[in-house]
């Protein structure tokens, strides 16, 4: 998704001068989803009355500056109109509300107030199989994602970067997956990834899965795996630096080149990125 390091992240390329997709359909795959094991490692259901802040972190790091990939969303943290838990849900609503933000020391101008949080220094894995629970908003400019950075914080791309899930308004019934490392990312225009359509994305709780061992990462939605990609090629980390703790991290942006290449809805706010739960397992080691 977007970097949490200075290189702007988009995962994009240009065909006959128009985007046709921000995200790389080179690893595409029709297979069903690797099995786990029975044995959960993390978990978190949202069954309490305020999030677990012993999981869970809000990141407003970049509010005073602004995020990156052009996004127009300031983060807030323990704020309930953009996060809370309601009726054994996570609720992430992005709302347009530039004057109650403005009272905020980090605001850094901006219109829209989201929420991102993540699992670093909490809870990372080393492989597994990740699931997570969600429907996702559908507005023109919206930008739900679900993925994974590593925990030792190392530069980008060369850390590695692994998107579950990416979700953008001006594709809103398609679901992405993209991996990105230092020999492979849209820089390089090697980018690896695929797409797949979910028709009710908007409508429907939908199972974004992430299965991750030492030889591949598959990810794919209700149990159909649509991308993969093995460890077989050259270069070291360089090629895979999947070998490492990764954290889980869950977000709601606004805008960007991406999610708002045919504009923005502000009439179709407030919107919310809903998950049930996020549930990671241990794999198999003869897990593929």
């Amino acid at each position: 998704m977007e970097s949490g390091y200075p290189a702007v992240m988009l995962t994009a390329f240009l065909l006959a001068g128009a985007v046709q997709s921000l995200s790389a359909n080179n690893y595409a795959v029709e297979a069903p989803m690797p099995a786990h094991s029975t044995k959960l490692i993390w978990s978190d259901e949202f069954n309490g009355s305020s999030l677990d802040l012993k999981k869970w972190s809000f990141d407003t790091s970049r509010n005073k500056f602004g995020w990156y990939n052009k996004e127009l969303q300031y983060y807030a943290a323990n704020r309930p109109e953009n996060l809370r838990l309601d009726n054994g849900k996570l609720m992430i609503e992005l709302r347009k509300d530039p004057e109650l933000i403005s009272r905020y020391a980090d605001w850094g101008n901006q219109q829209y107030s989201s929420a991102k949080i993540v699992t670093k220094g909490k809870g990372s894995f080393t492989t597994g199989f990740v699931e997570v629970s969600a429907r996702l908003p559908c507005a023109r400019g919206t930008w739900p994602a679900i993925w994974m950075l590593p925990e030792d914080s190392s530069a980008w791309p060369d850390g590695g970067e692994i998107d579950i899930l990416e979700q953008v308004g001006s594709q809103p019934n398609v679901a992405h997956a993209t991996l990105h490392t230092a020999l492979f990312n849209h820089t390089h225009q090697n980018g690896r990834g695929a797409e797949t359509a979910v028709p009710t994305a908007c409508s429907a709780f939908h199972r974004y899965q992430l299965a991750w061992t030492a030889d591949a990462i598959t990810i794919g939605v209700d149990d159909h795996a649509y991308m993969r990609v093995r460890n077989d090629q050259p270069g070291g980390r360089g090629a895979w630096p999947f070998d490492r703790r990764f954290y889980l991290i869950l977000n709601l942006a606004m805008g960007g080149d991406w999610a708002a290449a045919k504009g923005i809805d502000d009439a179709a706010l407030p919107q919310r990125f809903e998950v049930d739960y996020v549930r990671v397992w241990k794999m198999p080691k003869n897990g593929r």
